[in-house]
């Protein structure tokens, strides 16, 4: 999109200059269109399943509704959140709690949902227990950034004398059904708190090269780590070959099936917020959600060369066919439910307007402590 401002230097600019403005400037059509864009995206790209953190503090009210709507319209499975936050005000942050209880409170067929709060250093005492407090009563974990920037532990600390860890841990939010995204600054002792409470860690390894804020420490972090975009992409086969290449150049001792481990975690996860344990597995009785791929194997493929070909044979091109819930909505490389080229032509539309009204939004003034 269009950038008219002085470049950012740090995160935080990053934050004040491009996302916080672009998340003020959304409303009910862009919010719809976005979903669109992404569902196709990752329905194509054999992702049968999306989990989602949503910003729109001028259009909170009924988003997370836009969304699963546009994304059902599809076919795709969701789990998605609003992002709570006090950067824009009480009354804001208060609605994005009313957005996510509305929103659990309901059942769909192909969407649910965590409690959705954006990190640390935007957080209040109050707001993050309201967080902690919904997330509980709504039987669901809280989805949360955590130490994606160093700033987020520098505010913990200035503010309330604990690491960011810590302040999870206190309102009772670290636990198996967390869902915390990045963990990328975490000392030694926060390592061994998430792993032994059981949450789950989003690593988001391309997102967070794009912002050059540090890479998570998915060693140490072990079976905790499912391998996320960030939204800043939906072809899962590409993430997940970022991901190995990237722990790879920390580790050589990286096993070639690291990236397939990480994925079927990432697939355990999706069937436990649906219920459905068997989700993601080839078996009778179990959820067809599957992805056919049209590939000829250079050399034999088996159980002990699948990781091989999974990082340097197979990609998102070679998908043909997907199902979610036993029903075809990708059929030849072509979705069975929208029109791509009908939907891009509606975005691009929409895209243009949203850019007149960023263009009116001016860097928003949120500091955290501590510099």
């Amino acid at each position: 999109m269009p950038y008219g401002l002085e470049p950012p230097a740090t995160f935080l600019q990053v934050l004040q200059r491009v996302w916080w403005r672009l998340d003020r400037a959304l409303d009910e059509e862009t919010i719809r269109a976005s979903a669109l864009v992404g569902g196709t995206a990752a329905l194509l790209a054999g992702t049968t399943t999306v989990i989602d953190h949503h910003a729109s503090p001028n259009a909170i009210d009924g988003s997370l509704d836009v969304i699963a709507d546009a994304l059902e319209t599809l076919g795709l499975r969701a789990v998605l959140c609003y992002e709570v936050s006090d950067r824009d005000g009480p009354e804001r942050a208060a609605a994005g709690l009313r957005e996510n209880q509305r929103f659990l409170a309901a059942r769909r067929r192909l969407a649910r949902g965590l409690f959705g709060a954006h990190a640390s250093f935007t957080l209040s005492e109050e707001t993050l227990a309201g967080c902690a407090d919904g997330a509980r009563a709504a039987g669901v974990g809280l989805h949360i950034h955590v130490a994606e920037d160093a700033a987020d532990q520098r505010d913990a600390l200035a503010r309330f004398g604990v690491r960011v860890v810590g302040r999870l841990a206190r309102v009772g939010a670290l636990g198996p059904e967390a869902l915390l995204a990045h963990c990328i600054h975490l000392d030694a002792a926060e390592i061994e708190a998430v792993r032994a409470s059981g949450a789950v860690v989003a690593h988001n390894p391309t997102s967070n090269m794009n912002n050059t804020v540090g890479h998570t420490p998915v060693g140490r972090l072990g079976e905790a780590v499912v391998v996320g975009t960030d939204g800043i992409g939906a072809d899962m086969f590409a993430e997940s070959k970022t991901a190995y290449f990237r722990a790879r150049d920390e580790d050589r001792r990286v096993p070639a099936g690291w990236p397939l481990q990480r994925m079927a975690a990432a697939a355990r996860l999706a069937g436990r917020l649906f219920g459905e344990p068997a989700l993601g597995v080839l078996e009778a009785g179990a959820p067809a959600d599957l992805a056919v791929l049209e590939y000829a194997p250079p050399t034999p493929l088996g159980p002990q060369t699948l990781a091989g070909h999974w990082t340097f044979g197979l990609s998102a091109a070679q998908v043909r066919d997907v199902m979610v819930a036993g029903e075809l909505v990708v059929v030849d490389r072509r979705l069975a439910r929208a029109d791509v080229g009908e939907v891009a032509a509606r975005a691009r539309e929409a895209a243009q307007r949203l850019w007149g009204r960023l263009e009116a939004i001016a860097p928003h003034p949120f500091e955290p402590a501590g510099g």
